[in-house]
């Protein structure tokens, strides 16, 4: 059945990887990892505990009026992370494609590859993610807010907009 924190522990298991190990503890990780992501699910109801999940995840993160937060406002870097989480849970089991752990990039632009996004969303979406993460990380190296006035980079922020209404409505 539907459970929320189910669905947040499978959300991760989007992005696990194997990292130490033998090569049989490896296999054994893979299995599950591609267990857990390909299970038949119930879209609808994935899509409302996502985002639901993703609501409570905002609201944890409150931004200033006027300011955009790289990862955590609408349009931001989490928006991009759940809908690809969203994808790769719904959709991987038809489109294997989608069940490698190769990156939120790549799989914006395998999940339009699949005609799962609109032509154009998906690499759009890749694109400003790219943007994004790389503000977020000069931020970080130069110890600096993460946070930009609202105007900067609006055509990221439409980009991940637009992606997350392809893929959540």
């Amino acid at each position: 059945g539907s459970n929320t924190a189910w669905t947040w522990e499978h959300q991760a298991m989007t992005r696990a990887r194997f990292v130490l190990g033998n090569e049989d503890l490896r296999a054994r990780f893979d299995t599950v990892r591609q267990a857990v992501i390909t299970a038949p699910r119930d879209a609808a109801a994935l899509r409302q505990e996502i985002t639901a999940m993703r609501q409570r995840v905002r609201a944890a993160h409150p931004v200033p009026a006027g300011q955009f937060d790289v990862k955590h406002s609408e349009g931001g870097m989490v928006d991009a992370e759940f809908a690809v989480q969203y994808l790769v849970l719904s959709q991987s089991a038809d489109h294997p494609a989608l069940q490698g752990n190769v990156g939120n990039i790549a799989l914006l632009q395998r999940a339009e590859e699949a005609s799962l996004l609109p032509p154009g969303v998906g690499r759009a979406a890749a694109d400003a993610y790219r943007t994004l993460r790389q503000v977020q990380h000069r931020a970080r190296l130069n110890e600096e807010p993460t946070r930009v006035p609202e105007s900067e980079l609006a055509a990221e922020q439409d980009a991940v907009r637009a992606l997350w209404h392809a893929v959540f409505g």
